[in-house]
């Protein structure tokens, strides 16, 4: 038996419990009302990005039901009738399937190889250069090609490598080679000249996040370091890579989260009957068949496949860098 007030203590216990958490979400309530007033312009100033991210990113995710319909515009979501599987199965017997992911992970990978060291050693270099207009004339210049219609930029690139081009010339005198047609029917020639066009293109732009973490570190290390006699050399492997490493790995899970997302608007505008083999990737595949051939439930049902090995990519990544190092998405 229960000694006498134990019975009642027992309760007080249970009040005591039951009160500790009702008290708790008293406090987180009365803390969250004193930082909304405290940054209330700042919560304002967020609510259209929040309104953009819903309207236009998490809202048309309903339309991933048009995967699993043979959907039509007449009938509608509601209205088209259910297939199931049968846009997968379709997707996947395609003869193209393979190629199509195939050129996909070669441009992507081969852009990542080379296209992603390229901003931070473009960052590393004008981070080094002392003269202040030399630098600024040099970012501006690196900069101007991320600004240029990409229509305009392919006409350039496709003028680059005709058969008169400068670049077709140029890779006749070095190579020997006797190069009398535009580099663009080789299928061969296909990626290096998408991978170096795309370099060209973002190495400005993408070096402005590593100019502004370099701008960021603390100049006490670098004086730390002239006094341990360190040279250029040493002071880039043992303080500024370092200081860079987190935003280097987070931009590089971001990178390897899109790896089957490779853009088809270049794809289109330099791809051409001889190249086709080594061009036509997946999201080229969907333009196609959504877009120009109306098959709607396959265009998404590939659009769906992609963004599922890009969610496995992303996580993977994050779940190796949560693993062996400090820096991680989540």
């Amino acid at each position: 038996m229960l000694p006498a007030g134990s019975h009642s203590a027992a309760q007080n216990g249970g009040i005591e419990m039951k009160s500790k958490p009702i008290q708790e979400t008293k406090t987180l309530d009365a803390r969250l009302r004193r930082d909304f007033r405290k940054n209330k312009s700042l919560y304002l100033m967020v609510l259209p990005v929040l309104a953009f991210y819903i309207y236009f990113c998490y809202k048309p995710m309903y339309g991933v039901l048009i995967a699993f319909q043979d959907f039509n515009f007449r009938a509608g979501m509601t209205g088209s009738p259910w297939v199931g599987l049968e846009n997968f199965r379709r997707f996947f017997a395609d003869p193209y399937f393979f190629r199509n992911i195939k050129n996909t992970l070669v441009i992507s990978l081969a852009s990542i190889v080379f296209g992603f060291p390229a901003p931070i050693l473009l960052a590393l270099l004008i981070n080094e250069v002392g003269n202040r207009y030399f630098k600024k004339t040099v970012q501006t210049i690196t900069y101007m090609p991320y600004f240029i219609s990409l229509v305009v930029l392919c006409s350039m690139v496709k003028s680059f490598v005709a058969s008169d081009g400068i670049i077709t010339r140029l890779v006749n005198i070095l190579t020997g080679g006797t190069i009398e047609e535009s580099m663009l029917n080789y299928a061969g020639l296909f990626v290096p000249i998408y991978v170096i066009s795309d370099i060209w293109q973002q190495v400005g732009w993408g070096s402005i996040i590593y100019l502004a973490a370099l701008s960021g570190i603390d100049q006490e290390l670098y004086d730390a370091a002239d006094v341990d006699g360190a040279g250029h050399i040493k002071k880039l492997i043992h303080v500024t890579l370092p200081c860079l490493s987190q935003t280097i790995i987070v931009l590089l899970i971001l990178r390897l989260g899109g790896i089957l997302s490779v853009g088809y608007e270049k794809i289109i505008l330099l791809t051409n009957a001889y190249n086709a083999e080594s061009s036509e990737i997946l999201s080229y595949y969907i333009y196609k068949k959504g877009i120009a051939g109306g098959e709607y439930g396959l265009a998404t049902a590939a659009g769906l496949f992609n963004s599922v090995i890009n969610c496995i990519f992303v996580v993977g990544a994050n779940y190796i860098s949560r693993k062996f190092s400090d820096t991680s998405l989540w």
